[in-house]
């Protein structure tokens, strides 16, 4: 069981890094540098007579060969934790008799991406950087509450036997936006609002697409090795 858990979570986790790595270099960090001008002070987007506008684009250093292996390793890394995660779920469902295939698997993906990203954004959206926000460590608690209630309820949707189970699976996921993330009392934009809503989509999509990867992926391995 242990062999077969590790290998799926293996490819899995390797195909998803590799997809997030190829679909953030060519979409989210052409966004990500040109915020960093913004948070460095090289462009500024309101000017001194108050008028929003600033110039579109940014002059990428792609010759940053460190910078691009280390978000690749990380991205490796990353979704290998998540996919071992996500097979050790499948090894639960497995020992209450639910069958695991590549579509499954698919679903399973996506029910991930909803718990660890969308969920989480409705209350904490991926913001660009040098972006003002509430202090670090009651963000990152509502967020791991978000995660933990968010996945109990997706579960209690899906596997849950009687009546209840889908108010209680609703309740879980609604609770944490009920008590609200934590944000702070004004809005400070130092970047434009369409560039923040572009970083955000695409943040979302590539990891929409990658956990879609990762779950058809181990899911396909994990029925194969059955």
């Amino acid at each position: 069981m242990t062999k077969h858990l590790l290998t799926s979570a293996a490819f899995a986790g390797l195909a998803a890094g590799l997809i997030a790595a190829v679909l953030q270099y060519f979409l989210v960090v052409p966004v990500l540098m040109e915020g960093e001008l913004y948070e460095s002070g090289a462009r500024i987007h309101f000017s001194l007579t108050g008028i929003p506008q600033s110039e579109a684009g940014s002059t990428i250093i792609w010759a940053d060969p460190m910078r691009h292996l280390g978000t690749f390793a990380m991205d490796l890394i990353t979704f290998t934790g998540f996919a071992l995660i996500l097979v050790a779920g499948f090894a639960i469902a497995s020992r209450f008799g639910h069958q695991i295939t590549q579509t499954s698997g698919l679903i399973w993906g996506f029910a991930g991406f909803a718990a660890v990203h969308l969920a989480p954004a409705m209350g904490l959206p991926p913001e660009l950087p040098g972006t003002i926000a509430a202090e670090l460590a009651p963000r990152q608690l509502w967020w791991i509450g978000c995660v933990i209630f968010t996945a109990a309820g997706i579960a209690s949707l899906g596997y849950g036997r009687g009546p209840m189970w889908p108010v209680v699976g609703v309740a879980l996921i609604v609770a944490p936006h009920i008590v609200g993330a934590p944000r702070l009392d004004t809005y400070f934009g130092l970047g434009p609002a369409e560039l923040g809503s572009l970083f955000a989509a695409r943040s979302l999509g590539v990891a929409a697409v990658a956990w879609a990867v990762m779950g058809a992926v181990a899911g396909r391995v994990w029925s194969a090795a059955a």
